[in-house]
């Protein structure tokens, strides 16, 4: 949606400019009442300061604050897209965790249904070990039985 451009007029440093734009009215009072304050602060701190002469110092100003600015965001972006890349990394690590205790706890039943549950499983190849030769004695079984 495309916002209907609007004419505003500030007074600034007893000019009146007509500004046009698409800001609200609200917002367009609180830029003029900081460059007003601003332009102010520069003619208090050097009063041989002529009002181009401070209106430049305060665009240079404000210029070099928008550039700290956008550099914050640009870092601030670059922080966002790195955290992205860890919550999916971190999510992968959570499946695979997931799956390591899956084939545990499956080697468990395993060993608790051979009657072998003071058996410790150290890790999850051990684990799969377990499984592999549930797996390998049960095709056995089944082939046996089928001959």
């Amino acid at each position: 949606m495309v916002k209907e451009k609007t004419r505003y007029k500030a007074v600034i440093a007893d000019h009146t400019y007509t500004i046009i734009g698409q800001e609200s009215k609200q917002h367009m009072d609180l830029v003029t009442k900081l460059v007003n304050e601003q332009l102010a602060e520069i003619k208090h701190i050097s009063p041989q300061t002529n009002d181009e002469q401070a209106s430049v110092l305060l665009a240079i100003n404000a210029i070099s604050d928008q550039l700290k600015k956008q550099e914050k965001v640009l870092n601030l972006e670059k922080e966002v897209a790195e955290l992205k890349k860890r919550t999916i990394r971190l999510a992968e690590l959570e499946n695979r965790i997931k799956r390591i205790e899956t084939i545990e706890e499956e080697a468990r039943d395993v060993l608790k249904k051979n009657g072998q549950e003071d058996v410790e499983i150290h890790n999850h190849m051990e684990a799969q070990q377990i499984l592999n030769e549930n797996r390998k004695q049960q095709i056995q079984s089944k082939s046996t039985q089928d001959q």
